[in-house]
């Protein structure tokens, strides 16, 4: 039986590679739902399809030879699904604002904002990118190739 810093080095190991899989599961997943979704209409719409899209060589570069350089990329995207998450919300919160005030102008208080919440366009819908990101930060974070060796071993937490 494996006991110690090695043990824990390839649980850690493991759970990389389980979150690295998730990540692209869902960079898939959410790809197929947003064109299914036909969430192309306005050029702002294009811009999760062009991050999910992105992430597929960068995840296929980065789980085949993983480096410094990989990590960061992948940290960097990552980043930017977390940004494009919030704002995602904050766009589909607006846009149902606008559309309810148009239904209901004289709407206001809590009432308005379950209404506008459940509204048209799915406001909490971008969160899945938020999610994505996070997932993709946990599986970099302290990666052992992040300082350019892709032979160290997992530190202990």
């Amino acid at each position: 039986m494996i006991h110690g810093p090695t043990r824990e080095s390839e649980t850690l190991a493991s759970i990389r590679k389980l979150l690295l899989g998730a990540l692209a599961v869902g960079v898939v997943g959410t790809s197929g739902e947003l064109i299914l979704l036909r969430h192309i209409d306005k050029p702002a719409q294009w811009i999760p399809l062009a991050a999910l899209a992105a992430a597929v060589p960068i995840l296929i570069w980065h789980a085949s030879s993983p480096s410094a350089a990989s990590v960061r990329t992948l940290q960097v995207l990552m980043l930017a699904f977390t940004v494009l998450g919030v704002v995602g919300v904050g766009l589909h919160y607006d846009g149902n604002v606008e559309f309810e005030r148009e239904l209901n102008p004289s709407e206001r208080g809590w009432t308005f904002v379950r209404k506008t919440v459940a509204g048209a366009t799915p406001v909490l819908a971008p969160g899945s990118m938020v999610l994505l990101g996070l997932v993709g930060l946990a599986h970099a974070y302290r990666h052992p190739a992040s300082d350019g060796g892709t032979s160290r071993q997992e530190t202990t937490v």
